[in-house]
């Protein structure tokens, strides 16, 4: 362990030590989000499905979100092996981006020194894991190491076999978030012109064969189960239905994401123009069409938000670094700057080991948030959890042993999405149907919403009135922990 530190310069660097290198980092930034209830809201519903999983019941069946399989599977077998542990969830995941960032060094490597790939590999931990909700485990996070491993094996070999691995990793990556067939797609296109420039076509085809057979097995595999289930309409309609009704929906428009996309492009186009970036090397050409094919994923989506970025952050890193390592040396005068500037990027974890050392004084446990403090003020206080609906904090199901009062409300916003409702083999047809069967028929005993804070989105005002007036007719607040408002039925 000592040895990786025993660094004279750069050329000291090995896979060993640029990996120890980038765990440390990691672990440094995301540990103190270990202990947090949740980090985003969709990570609570990947915990959900994955328990849901281990309990025997496939996803989409028991509990429906609108994700692929391989997201849910990552949660389904760290639970499995260490129960009921945000602390094993997050920590895995804290691994799997310093492997995505090593092997984002190794594709570096390909095109620049070792001082280059190593510190676009601190700042791919550092863009994976900082600005927003991206510390706990997303879906992104995960189809984002498969498709990095993949397309370090491309970049590095030529052999079909390589090849078929790599349409396997790429499965995965499809499997974890469907939008990566994009890259996926763009990636083929790019090894069938390069077979015809290079007159290699026949090699080309070749391993473009096999890497399409890697991709369509594990597709396949996916799909298994639920034929042995006899329930393969259920795997369609969840996987590739869905999502296209959900892209489809009135509040996602390709228009949103042209600024975004010719920033980035413009910002390529820049670098290859004034030679900055050699848009000659393979290299060059494959983080292109790789960069070219997420941003076709994200016009089709609709929107970017934040964590959508983590599919690209380790392909536009490296182009970036490449342009920075062109600049003049930075004067020793400001080096000083600069290595204060690093210590202060991480500003969120700082806070955040404030608030566990605060909470660890005040409740005596280092684990925090209102969907740890809900459910206990629950038990504590022998509420019934059997009937409960959580509008936020739905963490909370998983804190209690409980489930969803429907498949699908395990996401709260899953009820608004009326495009759905034809993917999901239920009986309402319609959100609002869903929600009136909730409150009218199921009806919660316990309801938990969110002080200042709509229990929808505030554009749905058809959803909030009902709820909000129905909550005022028939719940009483019984306690505020935190943020969360805990309702109590009156009859």
């Amino acid at each position: 362990m000592l040895n990786t530190f025993q660094l004279r310069d750069y050329n000291d660097l090995d896979w060993k030590k640029v990996l120890t290198l980038l765990i440390l980092v990691a672990l440094f930034i995301r540990f103190p989000f270990f202990f947090r209830d949740y980090v985003d809201r969709d990570e609570s519903t990947f915990i959900l499905m994955g328990q849901s999983w281990v309990d025997g019941h496939l996803p989409y069946t028991q509990l429906w979100d609108l994700k692929p399989p391989i997201t849910f599977l990552y949660f389904a077998i760290i639970i499995k092996l260490f129960g009921k542990s945000f602390f094993a969830i997050r920590f895995f995941g804290t691994i799997m981006v310093a492997v995505t960032a090593l092997f984002t060094y190794g594709i570096t490597r390909k095109i620049a020194s070792k001082k280059i790939a190593f510190w676009v590999a601190v700042f791919c931990v550092l863009f994976q894991s900082l600005f927003g909700s991206l510390q706990g485990v997303m879906s992104e996070h995960i189809c984002t190491f498969f498709f990095v491993i993949g397309i370090y094996l491309v970049v590095y070999k030529r052999q079909w076999g390589w090849y078929l691995l790599a349409g396997l990793l790429f499965g995965c990556a499809i499997m974890s978030k469907l939008n990566m067939a994009y890259p996926v797609l763009t990636l083929g296109i790019y090894f069938l012109s390069e077979g015809f420039a290079k007159n290699t076509l026949s090699r080309s085809i070749r391993n473009l064969f096999f890497m399409g057979i890697g991709v369509m097995l594990m597709v396949s595999i996916t799909a298994l189960p639920y034929y042995l289930q006899d329930n393969l309409y259920v795997w369609w309609e969840s996987i590739f239905e869905a999502p296209l009704a959900y892209s489809g929906g009135k509040y996602h428009s390709p228009v949103k994401t042209l600024p975004f996309v010719f920033i980035v492009l413009g910002l390529l186009i820049t670098g290859f123009a004034y030679k900055i970036i050699d848009f000659k090397t393979r290299e060059s050409q494959l983080l292109t069409v790789v960069i070219i094919g997420i941003l076709l994923s994200f016009m089709q989506t609709g929107k970017v938000n934040g964590h959508y970025l983590i599919q690209l952050y380790p392909f536009i890193l490296i182009p970036l670094g490449v342009a920075f390592g062109k600049l003049p040396k930075l004067k020793k005068s400001y080096r000083p700057l600069v290595i204060a500037l690093l210590f202060l990027i991480p500003m969120e974890s700082y806070l955040e080991y404030v608030n566990i050392v605060s909470n660890k004084i005040k409740k005596g446990s280092l684990y925090n948030g209102e969907g740890i403090d809900v459910p206990n003020y629950i038990l504590k206080h022998q509420l019934d959890t059997k009937n409960i609906f959580f509008t936020e904090y739905h963490i909370g199901y998983w804190v209690l042993g409980e489930t969803p009062p429907t498949k699908v409300s395990i996401h709260p916003s899953n009820i608004t999405r009326d495009e759905l409702f034809s993917d999901l083999d239920n009986p309402r047809n319609n959100g609002m149907e869903e929600l009136r069967y909730i409150m009218e028929t199921i009806r919660p005993n316990i309801v938990v919403a969110r002080k200042g804070k709509t229990i929808f989105d505030k554009k749905l005002v058809s959803y909030n009135t009902y709820i909000d007036a129905y909550l005022e007719e028939h719940y009483q607040l019984m306690a505020t922990v935190g943020r969360g408002l805990i309702y109590q039925r009156l009859e």
